[in-house]
């Protein structure tokens, strides 16, 4: 059998050849599928955000993980496909939120993590006896997760070599799609298995490992730091702020060659954490002990915050950035609050009446940068304005170059070297991202559905 996974984009713009060109890293989630596809199948892989897909190259089976901003341009490839009657499996995160739309535009589509049903899934499209739904009824165990990484060749991504080594997080964070995704479990990969895998990547090479919260278990975290610390690597990571306040963990982090860490602060505003269930924030001393502390064991910090709550005024942008250049942050993000579909914050504002669109993610007026809701304090378009801003102040010359000479972002010479082309990318970026498309307005094709309504999820087999 011939296999063809499909990696879509967001979109591109009219008249516009290729998605933005920067920041494209490897997608690990189709080389973990790849590495569990059995060897007797045929792979092909096609990245949408780097290449244009050869949809008349031969294929039996084409498989898309779908996000929620990808889903528009996902339906766009699907129907391309569907027009040469070839079938289409869709899992991912979209998939497991919001199966019965996906449902329309797929043959197959996949609830909860694949591994689980992925030999199934190619059993049956082998015999042409594809079902419409294919149903993880729980955890994977990780155990044997592999990665084929030779689908990459070519394709010219970030020299960051991606890596799992858990899934999930416990917390409850009320925007978060991950914690609905894994019904706030965490689940972490056998430590051997980590280490073999890194031992045959090699030492030299960056890693980012893509952990939702690499501290959501602070024990088994320590217990994998020490297993690094003989492995010689460099790393980076996520983890949540409440883990700053450990400091055999930050200097486990820093002895097991971790370079910097990507951190949710979120908002300053206590209300805010309040509502989005982040007051963990503020625990032991709050942001500012804890930066102290991660300070002290020289670790870079990527720090995100996110605006649209209901506490928030034209203030809170300022005082984000203000804060952000006095603690000369590595990068950061200012972000506008989006509700993913099946989160508890989508179905707070439903209930109010605040979203703007029926399907923000499929209507042809939404684009990126725009708020999808009304929040309560600013408008809509204050937000999206307050957001860009941010940035422009954030990754500002004077403050690139005063951020640049700060005693931790300049401790590692590579990472300092980093540091002026990442900001300065982030920076180029600022406007090219604004009302973005979701789908390619290039297309000239039809949506082809799979089937006209919803395929009822209760009673199919």
């Amino acid at each position: 059998m011939r296999l063809t996974f499909i990696h879509p984009s967001i979109g591109r713009r009219a008249g516009q050849a290729k998605y933005i060109p920067t920041w494209q890293m490897e997608p690990l989630g189709v080389a973990t599928l790849a590495g569990n596809t059995p060897s007797d199948i045929d792979v092909n892989f096609y990245d949408d955000r780097v290449e244009s897909i050869p949809f008349d190259v031969p294929t039996d089976l084409v498989a898309i993980s779908v996000e929620t901003y990808t889903a528009k341009r996902a339906y766009q490839i699907a129907s391309e496909y569907r027009k040469r009657n070839i079938p289409v499996v869709m899992g991912g995160f979209h998939a497991t939120l919001c199966p019965e739309e996906v449902s329309q535009y797929a043959e197959a589509v996949v609830i909860g993590e694949s591994e689980l049903v992925w030999h199934e899934v190619l059993r049956d499209a082998e015999r042409g006896t594809l079902k419409t739904w294919y149903k993880a009824d729980q955890r994977c165990s990780l155990v044997g997760i592999k990665a084929d990484r030779s689908i990459y060749s070519g394709k010219n991504y970030l020299p960051v070599t991606l890596l799992e080594t858990s899934r999930g997080c416990e917390f409850r964070c009320e925007f978060c799609a991950i914690q609905e995704v894994f019904n706030h479990s965490y689940k972490q990969r056998s430590i051997a298995d980590i280490v073999n895998e890194i031992q045959t990547q090699g030492p030299k090479k960056l890693y980012f490992f893509v952990d939702d919260n690499i501290s959501s278990d602070i024990k088994q975290a320590k217990e994998l730091l020490r297993a690094l610390i003989p492995l010689k690597i460099r790393w980076v990571s996520q983890m949540s702020v409440n883990a700053a306040h450990d400091e055999e963990l930050l200097s486990l982090l820093k002895a097991s060659g971790c370079l910097g860490v990507l951190i949710g602060f979120e908002s300053l505003n206590s209300e805010n954490l309040k509502h989005m269930n982040k007051s963990f924030n503020e625990m032991d001393g709050g942001y500012e002990k804890a930066l102290v502390n991660l300070r002290k064991y020289d670790l870079r910090l990527y720090i995100t915050f996110v605006f649209g709550y209901d506490h928030d005024t034209v203030d809170s942008f300022r005082e984000s950035v203000d804060f952000a250049i006095k603690n000369r942050f590595y990068i950061a993000a200012y972000n506008h609050l989006t509700p993913f579909p099946g989160t508890a914050l989508y179905r707070r504002l439903e209930k109010e009446n605040r979203l703007l669109y029926e399907k923000w993610w499929l209507d042809d007026d939404y684009s990126y940068n725009k708020l999808p809701f009304q929040p309560a304090s600013l408008s809509p378009e204050e937000v999206q304005a307050g957001c860009i801003d941010a940035r422009q102040r954030f990754y500002s010359t004077g403050s690139i170059v005063k951020r640049g000479f700060d005693k931790v972002n300049r401790g590692d010479l590579k990472m300092w070297l980093s540091y002026y082309g990442i900001n300065w990318a982030i920076r180029k970026e600022i406007h090219s991202r604004k009302h973005y498309p979701l789908g390619d307005e290039n297309w000239t094709g039809e949506i082809i559905k799979a089937r006209e309504w919803p395929a009822p999820l209760e009673t199919s087999a």
